[in-house]
């Protein structure tokens, strides 16, 4: 029989599914120090493939730059790895001796795993590590255009964590991606989660699915720039941040929002460390390619400032790092001020911080709500009400938001999938890690007993004291006055059950 290439697809989910499901039931059953054995054999090989599986991703998608690609993975490999490799995840993982309470983890069953073009190598060892963590399994659906260095991702994770222990059939990709083979993987009775990393289109569908889901919103990221900033590290950071693989991961900065007083000398250091301002020519020439219709345009997508330029019928220095364009307006009439996922940026002035937040507010609700904020700024104050009023998970401060978002320049947790929050539609704030993909169970013992109605057991209490003095004849007063006694002594005892 000839099957049709999308029916062969969705039989390939199933089968894959089938084979997970019966892998998981015994992953489930190994102990603390096996899974992290498990995992620690992945995180190695992640690191010892970085370099090969960066190569492969930069030269299949076309997307970004080997040798960034080759850093996401070893982030991945090394410091996601640090920050989960003495996470407990089995049995009761944290006693409560005060309030009496254990939790108990156990796996939520089947991952499915959605995984993007512009970081597809990174993103599959990340799931990988914090399903198998968590004790589940993991289908894999790449984007078609990542196909080859996604499945060969999967390999080096799935023949680690076999060689280390784990059963057969916990890791598989999907060798025929179709949107019908996606569908089904998310919809399918046998899998329980979904990880989405994607367009906002597919992370709308995770969540319609009718399963749990973990989808991340677009990161339409603005910087603020204070008067108290440093200018010269602002745009170190700046450009080291958005420049990293061509800006493809989505926490980067999208637009500067730079107080007047400091402009000049912010637009000096930026200038003399590589960023190319753009002319009202140029600028519009490039505009006119970074959407289509109301989305981005995938071409411009994780290339060069050169590329993007020769795209637009333009040129700009062979040793440009960015492409920067001045920027009075937001919306999508104004394209510099949408997400790029590239090297460009929007710079907007501002004369203080009030007016800063109100651009930060409008470039996040045109398309970054819940995801990423970064502020450069040496005033506590102005740090603190950037923390508490703008709709951001994340809120960078002095550091690269690209770097401070995923948790490699800051305390928070590292990962490669970064919740929104309901700011986003999202049904976290977190950066995503195996916690996530654990059911923890409570097992609560009794600590006091339920407060009933007071006066009916004072009534009881006095009349079965009045009952003890009368059978050992020691009164020496009426029935009625005894009883009055013994209540009120109860009264001021407070005496409950």
């Amino acid at each position: 029989m000839n099957w049709d290439a999308d029916l062969r697809s969705i039989q390939e989910v199933r089968h894959y599914l089938h084979e997970a499901k019966s892998a998981q039931k015994q992953l489930e059953r190994m102990t603390q120090a096996q899974i992290d054995g498990i995992v620690k054999a992945m995180a190695e090989a992640a690191e010892t493939e970085a370099e090969r599986l960066g190569a492969m991703a930069s030269e299949e998608t076309g997307y970004g730059k080997a040798v960034d690609k080759k850093a996401k993975n070893l982030f991945v490999a090394r410091d996601v790895y640090a920050a989960i490799k003495e996470m407990p995840t089995v049995g009761i993982i944290r006693r409560d001796e005060a309030r009496r309470v254990w939790e108990v983890a156990q796996p939520v069953g089947i991952v499915a795993a959605i995984i993007p073009s512009t970081n597809p190598t990174s993103t599959i060892i990340f799931k990988c590590l914090i399903a198998l963590k968590a004790r589940n399994a993991i289908v894999i659906s790449p984007h078609p255009s990542a196909l080859r260095c996604s499945l060969e991702s999967a390999k080096v994770m799935r023949e680690a964590a076999e060689k280390a222990g784990a059963p057969a059939g916990l890791i598989h990709c999907i060798a025929q991606p179709s949107l019908e083979a996606t569908n089904e993987l998310m919809k399918h009775k046998l899998t329980d989660i979904i990880l989405a990393t994607g367009g906002t289109a597919m992370v709308k569908a995770a969540y319609s699915s009718g399963k749990p889901a973990y989808g991340v919103g677009p990161g339409n990221v603005p910087v603020y720039v204070h008067r108290s900033a440093d200018p010269a590290k602002a745009a170190r950071l700046i450009l080291q941040s958005k420049t990293f693989d061509w800006g493809t991961i989505c926490a980067s900065e999208q637009a500067i929002v730079v107080d007047r007083a400091i402009k000049p000398r912010l637009v000096d250091e930026l200038k003399r460390q590589g960023a190319c301002f753009v002319g009202e020519e140029e600028k519009r020439r490039i505009a006119s390619i970074i959407l289509i219709g109301k989305g981005l345009n995938p071409k411009i997508v994780g290339k060069s400032p050169q590329i993007i330029a020769g795209m637009a019928g333009t040129s700009v220095p062979d040793n440009a790092r960015a492409l920067v364009a001045e920027e009075t307006e937001v919306g999508l009439a104004h394209p510099w001020s949408v997400e790029k996922l590239s090297p460009l940026l929007a710079l907007y002035t501002v004369d203080d911080w009030q007016e800063g937040c109100r651009r930060c507010m409008e470039l996040l609700e045109l398309g970054g709500m819940g995801h990423t904020l970064g502020i450069h700024c040496e005033d506590m104050a102005i740090i603190e009400a950037f923390g508490l009023e703008k709709p951001a998970s994340r809120i960078v401060v002095n550091a690269g938001t690209t770097f401070g978002g995923i948790g490699a320049t800051t305390g928070i947790q590292p990962s490669m999938t970064l919740g929104c929050g309901t700011f986003g539609n999202n049904i976290t704030s977190d950066n995503i890690g195996p916690q996530h993909l654990l059911n923890v169970k409570r097992v609560a013992f009794g600590i006091r007993e339920m407060a009933t109605d007071a006066p009916q057991v004072q009534s009881a209490a006095a009349e079965r004291a009045v009952q003890s003095l009368t059978s050992q004849g020691k009164l020496g007063i009426t029935r009625e006055e005894v009883m009055q006694i013994v209540k009120k002594v109860l009264s001021e005892m407070q005496i409950q059950s």
